[in-house]
């Protein structure tokens, strides 16, 4: 995403752009090189992703969290209808299921496959964790053009712990992850394909007009609104990733008109983006988190399928006046609205985990996924195997930074590289802050690194190739690149028996738990 240049006014008041038309938008050439890059990081993504993936058990059943998602793919695979529809989740055991079908449906899969085992329930998940990373990737490339950039995210990304823990584990947020980075990654795309088109029509016919041209149907927008309605259909704080890329999209159009010498480009925008703009990133995703209810509505069992007929509903409803199967959908909606409002720290809920957002930022209150104690060792002593989802500190201690220096890059600078990966972060905090009271955990945070990672990336390639030669025959810059990232695979090494759950004595484990907020 090219930087702002000033444009000349003569002509506006015709219609007509008279002055000199800002530079063409940088174009992507794929390279050897590249092919080199991700084939690495691929090779050590897989590497670290399925390694040992099954080791971690409560005899042989689900850790955590899995406790609920695993059983609920499980049913799914039960009562599979076909292989269109799949199954259902009725989980009698647990209660209302909270959250949208998607991503266990996708474990599900991997159950069918591998039955009821923990390969079975998490080769997905590795899979998307995988694909995470070549996410993160593809958006650093897109903003950067830069092939050192692109594979400094990749190695970043394979060694933060967070995004390495939620790749291991049958829960939600990897998949998540994924759907909003891809999403990012197709508004990057939608932002420079519009770019070039309006830049080609203008070398050709030299006049933007009073509202400027349509740009026509815009497929990686529509791209960006199938990754947000996946997103919606993993968790309902997909909603928040909707409402700010598509105000981005909307702004980055207008952004494009104004530079271009459009005379009425606020009008333009409202006359020729907004109404696309919805049915892209609003509407898709709307109906696609209908179709992952499907199931739900082929089953006569599911949970409140019949809740109109059955008296669920109370008579004075609203809802009594909608058909069954809606009814009892919107109905169901409502309960899950009205649990997660009751998880609040005022009403009573509180749990050892709990974190809240600011805390996030530092990665100060990990979460312990498993822990298996008193373990002789064999040097004596005892020893013992525990699992935390942990941020690798030299990625996020400097979050904050991070954030920092985008903003000034974006305000001062004038780099607008950075405003994808700032929207996508404040989409994924924000909202957290304005429900502070409610009971939050630090894997709701996983969909903040990808960004922290991205815009760290793009420092790097600022500071690469930058300042006097030094002793190794690479600027200053770029030494200090290579010292940062360093550091970062080092304290994932070090930290990874908190990651993988390898066997270590306790003063290893001791030694590794900086802060009390750690344990």
């Amino acid at each position: 995403m090219s930087q702002a240049l000033p444009v000349r006014d003569q002509g506006r008041d015709q219609g007509i752009y008279a002055g000199t038309l800002p530079p063409a938008p940088p174009t992507f050439s794929w390279t050897r090189l590249d092919t080199y890059t991700w084939a690495i990081i691929a090779l050590f993504a897989l590497v670290t992703r399925f390694v040992g993936l099954s080791s971690a058990t409560a005899s042989g059943t689900p850790v955590f969290d899995e406790k609920h998602y695993v059983p609920q793919a499980w049913d799914m695979v039960r009562s599979w209808i076909n292989p269109v529809t799949g199954g259902i989740e009725s989980n009698p055991g647990y209660g209302l299921v909270v959250h949208p079908p998607l991503a266990k449906q996708i474990e599900a899969l991997g159950e069918w496959i591998f039955g009821y085992t923990p390969l079975g329930w998490r080769v997905m998940v590795a899979v998307f964790g995988t694909l995470t990373i070549f996410a993160i990737m593809a958006v650093a490339r897109r903003l950067s053009g830069s092939t050192v950039v692109t594979f400094i995210a990749g190695i970043l990304a394979l060694s933060d712990g967070v995004l390495l823990v939620s790749s291991r584990f049958g829960m939600l947020d990897i998949f998540l992850v994924f759907f909003i980075t891809a999403a990012a990654w197709a508004v990057i795309r939608d932002h420079q394909q519009m770019h070039h088109r309006l830049n080609d029509y203008l070398h050709s016919s030299g006049k933007p007009g009073e509202f400027g041209p349509r740009f026509g149907f815009r497929w990686w927008r529509f791209t960006a609104g199938i990754f947000l309605g996946l997103a919606l259909s993993v968790k309902w704080s997909g909603l928040y990733y909707i409402a700010f890329f598509g105000l981005t999209s909307v702004f980055l159009d207008l952004w494009l008109r104004k530079r271009y010498g459009v005379r009425r480009y606020v009008l333009g925008t409202l006359r020729n983006d907004v109404i696309p703009a919805l049915a892209s990133l609003v509407l898709i995703p709307a109906l696609l988190y209908i179709w992952s209810w499907r199931a739900w509505f082929a089953s006569e069992t599911s949970v409140y399928r019949h809740a109109k007929s059955d008296g669920t509903i109370p008579e004075d409803s609203a809802l009594q006046m909608l058909p069954e199967s809606i009814a009892g959908w919107l109905h169901y909606h409502l309960s899950v609205l009205e649990f997660h409002g009751s998880l609040t720290t005022s009403s009573g809920h509180s749990h050892p985990w709990d974190s809240k957002p600011w805390s996030w930022l530092v990665s100060g209150r990990p979460i312990l996924y498993f822990s298996s104690t008193d373990i002789s060792c064999e040097i004596g002593g005892t020893c013992r195997r525990m699992i935390y989802l942990f941020g690798t500190p030299a990625i996020w201690w400097l979050t904050v930074p991070a954030i920092a220096w985008a903003l000034w890059s974006l305000f001062v600078r004038k780099n607008r590289g950075y405003v994808v990966p700032l929207v996508a972060f404040a989409a994924g905090f924000l909202p957290w802050l304005a429900a502070y009271d409610r009971q939050m955990y630090f894997f709701y945070a996983t969909a903040l690194v990808p960004f922290t990672i991205i815009m760290l990336a793009l420092a790097c390639g600022e500071l690469w190739a930058r300042g006097r030669p030094t002793f190794t025959g690479l600027p200053s810059g770029s030494m200090a690149v290579v010292g940062y990232v360093s550091l970062v695979v080092m304290m994932f090494i070090a930290f990874s028996p908190l990651f993988y759950g390898y066997v270590i004595p306790d003063y290893v484990y001791n030694s590794l738990m900086w802060f009390p907020s750690w344990r």
